[in-house]
């Protein structure tokens, strides 16, 4: 494991890695071990800042890291704070298409301070994050939608946005299956 990663994952832990976060921490160890399965989905030089980001990416609903009730902009400042790499701040920032949800809160000026990536990378890591569920199960991208959709009320802005975003959310899954089916097509 890359100095990056153990990293990443070292600080997750500390702030998740508690009774109150159990299920948050069951979750975010699936989404880093899914994300070390999707790494042939993205460039080699790609593959730790993937990993990484996965580990990292819900550290904003950390007891002492929630401001402004948006996990993915919360826990990029966090890490923007502590000098991360502005890439991997990026990734975390954007994850999952927290663009929808910050235009939901009234936070998409705040989040556009950090750079949106799209591609591969990005992919991979929506694609990790929506097929783990709340306890670190395996779960198809349409079970993790309709998931998160029943545990959030439906006035919720998390539930609005991931209504809004199905469609994109999906389409970064299938993007990321289709680069992996030939990943393996082309290891045989």
């Amino acid at each position: 494991m890359s100095n990056l990663m153990t990293v990443a994952r070292d600080l997750a832990a500390g702030l998740l890695d508690t009774r109150q976060m159990d299920r948050r921490w069951a979750h975010v160890q699936g989404v880093g071990r899914r994300a070390a399965q999707l790494t042939v989905t993205v460039e080699p030089g790609d593959r730790d800042l993937l990993v990484a980001a996965a580990w990292l990416h819900d550290i904003g609903y950390a007891p002492g890291l929630v401001d402004t009730g948006l996990h993915s902009l919360d826990g990029a400042r966090y890490l923007q704070h502590h000098d991360y790499p502005p890439r991997l701040v990026g990734l975390v920032a954007h994850h999952t298409c927290a663009r929808v949800e910050a235009a939901e809160r009234g936070l998409a000026d705040q989040l556009a301070d950090f750079a949106l990536e799209e591609g591969p990378v990005m992919d991979a890591l929506v694609t990790a994050d929506l097929t783990v569920g709340p306890n670190g199960q395996r779960l198809d991208v349409d079970e993790r939608i309709e998931e998160i959709l029943r545990r959030y009320p439906a006035q919720s802005p998390v539930h609005r946005a991931i209504q809004r975003a199905e469609p994109l959310l999906v389409a970064h899954v299938r993007r990321t299956l289709n680069r992996l089916d030939g990943a393996e097509h082309t290891a045989q």
